[in-house]
């Protein structure tokens, strides 16, 4: 739940910051599609960079508190892939508002915007 409110915020902050740019995009004749697609992309290239990094900072993390763990192996393969994937979809969900926003911002009041 917290990676997803956290997703939603990061990626919702973004598009805000970026209504002029998504408004000329628009206003030049991108389709609804497209600004969708550009901001979802966008969203889940973060959320698989902070993925990546999650793995690898886990990786390093039960290498040393191995002596901490019964019963579980520090690097089981199926409970790392499917909490991942578990993110990744989080991530992708979160990605969907603020992807469909932008795909409907009025390049008039874009441009106005400050």
């Amino acid at each position: 739940m917290l990676a997803s409110v956290g997703v939603y915020g990061v990626v919702s902050y973004s598009v805000s910051q970026r209504t002029q740019e998504i408004g000329i995009r628009v206003a030049l004749g991108a389709r609804c599609r497209d600004v969708a697609r550009l901001v979802f992309r966008e969203g889940l290239i973060l959320a698989g960079a902070g993925i990546a990094i999650g793995l690898g900072g886990a990786f390093a993390l039960t290498r040393l508190l191995r002596s901490l763990l019964f019963e579980v192996t520090p690097t089981d393969p199926a409970t790392l892939l499917s909490v991942a994937c578990l993110l990744l979809a989080v991530a992708a969900v979160a990605t969907f508002v603020p992807a469909l926003r932008a795909a409907r911002i009025d390049p008039l009041r874009a441009l106005r915007y400050e």
